[in-house]
């Protein structure tokens, strides 16, 4: 597929039926929350959108959210790399070795300048360049080298986000996050150990229908998939506010299901979106699976104060305090829920306009 073709003709030319292009689209607009309205939309869009050029850049990681990318559903990592990006440098993925993977990405940036999607994963040693290289490269310098020709920068998981598990005392590497390190470019922190593979796939999508960035919050991470907390959409929600707590993993609250709070579960103060996309296909999440969340899409949870320890003690007001908090959260959520819906649907709505415009000037 070239890079001035676009995607509605590259896939008429591969034999996808008109069908199959808007099932696509269906669940490209389920995976960034958009109504079912949206799919004629999203369709106008992904007709007229080119191929973006996607850089991928591997430091101080574990290969986790690579891992978790090829596991993605919806829609497939198949579709995005072959379809609907041009993936043209990643470690795991390419065929390409040696000087001929650095000529990939030194071409990609060259022919795409200004263009291009930068993807981090893992964090940036400053302590000694020497701990992480590649082709004879420190990290910091291919970093900074790569940036100067992105439209924008995605930090994939937490240790590009917030420098993660690289970060955590004592720090040894002087690791640190592409935030702290990049100043003059958009970033999107898609922060999790490893990230939920369809939020991934539903950040590159957003790029790739709206050509900007999603809307995000005060971390950088974009609002749609960590704009409420795990705690707020957690099935064992009930149980919290009626005070039931399993104690231990094996006691009676555990076998019942009841709140894993006592247990150290971070879900109150760790937003994503977990609890409802999940994982494995949408087959469970930690916490269906009777394991606390550890919250790790948020900054420094290694450090955070014991995995299995309770952020604080319930009281036996529990049941009132979450009574007037729930009142008070879904108030606030529903009003935020409709301003954003307001405004994306605004923006959808401006976004077809143009591209409906632009096609029939090409007619």
């Amino acid at each position: 597929m070239s890079k001035d073709e676009t995607l509605g003709e590259a896939l008429r030319r591969q034999g996808v039926t008109r069908r199959g292009f808007l099932k696509f689209c269906a669940a490209t607009a389920s995976m960034m929350a958009l109504p079912p309205s949206m799919v004629p939309a999203i369709a106008a869009a992904l007709e007229k959108a080119r191929r973006p050029s996607v850089i991928w850049l591997s430091f101080q990681e574990c290969t986790g959210c690579i891992e978790s990318l090829t596991r993605s559903h919806s829609p497939t990592v198949e579709g995005l790399i072959f379809d609907a990006i041009s993936l043209d440098y990643q470690h795991a993925l390419q065929a390409a070795a040696g000087s001929a993977a650095e000529a990939a990405r030194e071409t990609a940036m060259e022919e795409n300048y200004g263009k291009y999607i930068l993807i981090v994963d893992g964090s940036i040693p400053l302590a000694n360049p020497g701990y992480s290289t590649i082709a004879g490269i420190s990290n910091l310098a291919m970093l900074e080298e790569t940036a100067k020709g992105a439209a924008a920068v995605v930090s994939m998981g937490s240790c590009a986000a917030f420098g993660g598990i690289p970060k955590a005392k004592p720090n040894p590497t002087g690791a640190v996050s592409v935030g702290d390190i990049i100043k003059d470019k958009p970033i999107i922190n898609v922060p999790g150990c490893p990230p939920i593979p369809v939020v991934i796939t539903g950040v590159l999508a957003h790029f790739l229908i709206f050509g900007t960035i999603p809307e995000l919050d005060a971390l950088g991470r974009p609002m749609a998939y960590y704009g409420q907390s795990i705690h707020d959409r957690c099935y064992r929600r009930p149980f919290y506010d009626k005070g039931k707590f399993a104690n231990t993993f094996d006691d009676e609250g555990a076998k019942k299901g009841w709140c894993l709070y006592k247990l150290g579960c971070k879900g109150p103060t760790t937003y994503n979106a977990c609890a409802t996309t999940k994982w494995n296909d949408g087959t469970s999440f930690p916490i269906e699976a009777g394991h606390p969340c550890l919250g790790c899409s948020e900054p420094d949870f290694w450090d955070g104060g014991g995995f299995y320890k309770a952020i604080s003690t319930p009281t036996e007001d529990i049941p009132k305090a979450a009574i007037y908090a729930v009142g008070a959260g879904a108030a606030a959520g529903l009003a935020l829920g409709a301003l954003n819906r307001a405004k994306r649907d605004k923006a959808v709505a401006e976004h077809v306009k143009t591209t409906i415009d632009d096609l029939e000037k090409g007619d």
